[in-house]
């Protein structure tokens, strides 16, 4: 491949990489040959998990007298990440900036004015809705980044019909499902012999969009009819907001008495996440639209994981999670807050463990289709070359 067909892509980021987010390393680092992808951030994190040629960080590991250096530089506003990411693009011949999240877009649009290239912005959740909920100043920041912004992506059509609403040109907006790597998952169809424990397994950062209250409450009303062993992967941060629910998770543990059915992990790394997952028969996810109006925004990809590993889903027909568990299909979906819902979706696999043999090999064959990370990838490189040679 002769240097001038290579496509130079920057992906900035604040942090590379949080353990919530190991979709987004999959999606760079399988990219083909034809993208030179940079990563510009404020900091990383997990290097260990999420490493990638080609990251530029402006808090860098440096001796203590560099370090101090470094933070009156940032303090008085010679070096701040707009000046990185201008400096980033001149070295590195960038054709394209891809934005995570739509509020870095935006964050970004005075430093790539200054340059001509494309930008794309993805959008994934809580950029689409609670941010110009919690703040109306956000609909004409977007204003002015959809004015400029070559292309927009989505994780599915509910997240993209949103971001049309905000003001979105639809010609700007693409569906793009996010990829795992089907092929690094083992297809294991999960079996159950009824009067064993039915194992339950939960994976979320403890936030009121994730639905675990309504969850738990769910498995505590089934509780004397099904054996259950429950595993709870997933905390709390440091605000108030996730700390507040997770007293409402452990007020509804108690309540149920739940305690010495639920083993509680905390958060865990992907390989173990996924280790524990082919230990359990059922993967419960019941995302909601929090009261402060955050959402998935398309859905979370814990369900792609799961799914492709042969496990049984139960989740809810919030935003995009339908495109991902079709119905009856692949997984069984309540409404929002449908405790009733969930239990009769629970109560019904634990009553037809003939009928998960095919959910499990529909759901497989969906993901492989449709959110193959290296089909995924291909496909957004396609979305590069086209972005680079439109007019």
């Amino acid at each position: 491949m002769t240097p001038s067909s290579r496509i130079y892509v920057l992906h900035s980021i604040p942090v590379w990489l949080e353990q919530t987010l190991t979709w987004l390393y999959t999606q760079v680092s399988q990219l083909p040959d034809e993208i030179e992808s940079h990563v510009v951030c404020n900091r990383v994190a997990n290097l260990d998990q999420f490493n990638v040629p080609n990251i530029h960080d402006l808090i860098v590991a440096q001796p203590a007298a560099q370090r101090i250096a470094q933070k009156w530089l940032r303090v008085l506003k010679i070096r701040t990440y707009a000046h990185m990411l201008d400096q980033i693009i001149r070295q590195n011949h960038i054709q394209i900036v891809h934005s995570h999240f739509g509020n870095i877009g935006w964050q970004n649009l005075p430093t790539l004015r200054k340059h001509p290239l494309k930008h794309v912005v993805t959008f994934y959740g809580r950029d689409v809705t609670y941010l110009p909920q919690a703040d109306p100043i956000w609909h004409s920041r977007y204003a002015d980044l959809f004015s400029d912004v070559n292309l927009v992506l989505c994780e599915g059509s509910h997240m993209a019909n949103e971001v049309i609403k905000l003001g979105c040109p639809p010609d700007r907006v693409r569906v793009h499902h996010l990829g795992v790597s089907v092929e690094k998952i083992k297809f294991q169809p999960r079996t159950w012999t009824p009067g064993t424990p039915l194992r339950v397994l939960m994976a979320a950062s403890f936030r009121e969009k994730k639905g675990l209250p309504y969850a738990l409450a769910a498995l505590g009303e089934i509780q004397t009819d099904i054996p259950l062993e429950i595993t709870l992967i997933g905390d709390a941060g440091g605000d108030a907001e996730s700390q507040h629910e997770k007293q409402r998770i452990m007020g509804v543990i108690d309540q149920y008495q739940l305690r010495d059915k639920v083993r509680m992990l905390g958060f865990q790394p992907y390989t173990r996440l996924m280790e524990e997952a082919y230990q359990h028969h059922i993967f419960l996810s019941p995302s909601v639209t929090a009261s402060t109006g955050d959402t998935e925004g398309g859905a979370p990809v814990s369900l792609i994981d799961m799914s492709a590993s042969g496990m049984l889903i139960v989740s809810t027909t919030h935003c995009d999670i339908p495109e991902v568990i079709r119905h009856s299909e692949t997984g069984l979906l309540a409404a929002e807050r449908d405790v009733a819902g969930l239990i009769t979706h629970l109560s019904w696999l634990a009553e037809h463990p003939e009928k998960w043999p095919e959910m499990m090999a529909a759901g497989r064959a969906h993901i492989e289709a449709e959110y193959n990370a290296q089909i995924q990838a291909q496909r957004l490189a396609d979305l590069y070359q086209a972005v680079i040679h439109e007019h």
